[in-house]
């Protein structure tokens, strides 16, 4: 670890004042730190300016309301994850955001800011000591990925766990910029590149999101990681499922840890059908293509990949069974 950088420190209390900040050159967005902080320690960051957004009114928000629920993006994990109210009809994303980390991190992190976290990978989260002896890596500073050398683009992973639970609900980005907000599907947050994973226009700031009310799905969440207590996901996949009988009506299914940007997995031409070994076989197989899992973790792909593979299968089959009508 190094110390931090010099940097000027702004604290606008509204929304306004905040991207106004974040147009200057050099200024980066800060909440709960969790994820920015040791990557400054690390050398990774080089701000001209920090913009805290803790003293916005607002950002801190969870509403319901008839169409479903507002969460700001400054929500304290802890909080998404301890709300009775959304334990009850959405418990998949309170079951995403006790997986992250431990308690103190969740104390900490923001909505915002989990969705919003930084790329990693196994060159890059590296002091500047270690990272300077590999020539550093195409993410920052090199010119070449070490996961994968003789490609043009950077392969590091995306591993924030709330998002595959708000895409497989369905979930809206609110963002903010100098020219006004604009709302857009979740999944348009993210691209699939691991030096460059969001979509945010510059001082663009996420603000809120809008999950819709469906009580007929029934959504999960299941994370593997090395150690339960704090670590990443190696994988994670979230599914939510809508059951008529012996029919899948709805059928959703998102991924993150594999990938550069979390992910939807396709699942057209399998809606209407029964979930048994064909679709099963079939969901496999479009999984196994979406994900395009690279050595950017100590844990080699291949295992990654089964146990990816085996955790959506137990996962739907859980809500496959979860879903009968009463």
């Amino acid at each position: 670890m190094t110390n931090l950088p010099d940097f000027r420190y702004v604290r606008p209390t509204s929304v306004d004042d905040a991207v106004k900040a974040l147009a200057a050159p050099g200024a980066l967005p800060i909440a709960g730190a969790t994820d920015l902080l040791p990557n400054l320690r690390r050398g990774l960051k080089q701000p001209e300016a920090l913009v805290d957004l803790t003293a916005i009114g607002g950002l801190a928000m969870l509403e319901e309301t008839a169409e479903g629920w507002l969460i700001g993006a400054g929500l304290p994990l802890a909080a998404l994850a301890d709300h009775p109210s959304l334990s009850r009809h959405l418990p998949v994303l309170a079951e995403a955001a006790r997986a992250v980390a431990g308690p103190t991190h969740r104390a900490a992190g923001t909505v915002g800011g989990n969705l919003c976290q930084d790329t990693r990978c196994i060159f890059y989260n590296q002091s500047e000591w270690w990272r300077s002896g590999n020539g550093y890596c195409l993410k920052y500073q090199g010119d070449r990925c070490h996961v994968a050398p003789k490609t043009s683009r950077c392969f590091a992973t995306y591993r924030g766990d709330l998002a595959p639970a708000l895409l497989v609900l369905g979930a809206e980005a609110e963002l903010a910029s100098a020219g006004g907000r604009r709302n857009l599907p979740l999944a348009q947050l993210f691209q699939d590149d691991g030096a460059a994973h969001l979509t945010l226009a510059p001082g663009e700031i996420l603000v809120a999101v809008k999950v819709p009310r469906n009580d007929r799905l029934v959504a999960g969440y299941a994370k593997l990681r090395v150690r339960d207590s704090i670590d990443f996901p190696l994988v994670g996949v979230a599914a939510a499922l809508e059951r008529d009988g012996d029919r899948l009506v709805r059928l959703r299914l998102a991924i993150t840890g594999t990938n550069s940007a979390p992910l939807a997995v396709s699942t057209e031409g399998l809606e209407g059908e029964a979930w048994d070994e064909k679709t099963a076989k079939a969901l496999a197989d479009r999984l196994n293509k979406t994900a395009k899992l690279q050595n950017t973790t100590t844990i080699g792909m291949k295992y990654r990949r089964r146990v990816l593979l085996a955790a959506a299968r137990r996962l739907i089959d859980g809500l496959w069974e979860q879903g009968k009508a009463p």
